[in-house]
């Protein structure tokens, strides 16, 4: 449930919930629940080799994929190494409103696929190398390959009923995991009481580790959580049409004078 904007908003309209970490120790012996699905999709677009120019995922001698079964394997050793204990959770069946999101990711993988056929005729390293990582899927294989792996280190894994962040986040609420770790601030949405972004971020990034507070967030921008969803799907989601020229900004102020979404509705 992609939520625009929603993380820039909140660090100018409510700075106090947010706080910086300094590492990943500042976590250690705290339970943090994953988006595992996010995660697979990041390892098998990052994940490549360019010995033969076509940006492949990694393969064992037998030609199966690998980039997934060495990124989970990675990152949660450093994790753990951190003293962090990770929650893995694995989406289940997409939510019917999700669906016309879905329909329109495909169309662009679909196109990527037609981008990188031309490109790989064209010999054109870089648009082989965007339209590769356009295309790419994250199987059920690869989720089962996952889970095994997980299961064999000895690390819990969740099967979600729908979308993993919304797992990640019930977790959260109550009160089985410390926070949700996740790069989308929309779990947020979900009622997640502690969200931590860019905990899993490689070193070499650089990124700054953030932690947010529901409560916090909910107390300086002065509404009900009930408003605070209402506000997010106002400044645009996955789940439905973005209303012209309404973003977070824009939606707050909507709200803020008439109460709910179906009042501000009714005014435009």
């Amino acid at each position: 449930m992609g939520i625009k904007g929603l993380m820039k908003f909140l660090q100018d309209a409510a700075p106090k919930a947010i706080r910086e970490i300094d590492s990943q120790q500042a976590y250690t012996g705290r339970l943090m629940a994953i988006d595992a699905s996010m995660c697979l999709y990041q390892f098998m677009i990052m994940i490549r080799e360019n010995r033969s120019g076509s940006y492949q995922n990694l393969t064992n001698a037998e030609g199966q994929e690998t980039s997934h079964i060495v990124g989970m394997l990675s990152r949660t050793i450093r994790l753990m190494e951190n003293g962090i204990k990770p929650v893995y959770v694995f989406d289940g069946k997409p939510p019917e409103l999700k669906l016309g999101e879905l329909a329109a990711r495909r169309q662009k993988r679909e196109q990527a696929e037609a981008n990188l056929q031309a490109a790989v005729e064209a010999g054109n390293a870089e648009e082989v190398l965007k339209s590769t990582k356009m295309t790419t899927r994250v199987t059920k294989e690869h989720n089962e390959q996952t889970k095994t792996l997980l299961g064999l280190m000895g690390v819990p894994v969740v099967d979600a009923p729908s979308e993993a962040e919304a797992t990640c986040a019930a977790l959260c609420r109550d009160g089985k995991v410390y926070a949700a770790a996740t790069e989308d601030a929309d779990c947020l949405t979900f009622g997640t009481k502690v969200l931590v972004r860019n905990l899993m971020a490689a070193e070499s990034q650089k990124k700054q580790i953030l932690e947010v507070s529901l409560e916090r967030a909910l107390e300086q921008l002065n509404i009900s959580m009930d408003q605070f969803i209402d506000f997010c799907i106002l400044s645009g989601c996955d789940y439905c049409d973005t209303l012209k020229g309404v973003g977070p900004s824009t939606a707050i102020k909507l709200l803020m004078q008439h109460g709910t979404i179906e009042k501000v509705i009714e005014e435009l």
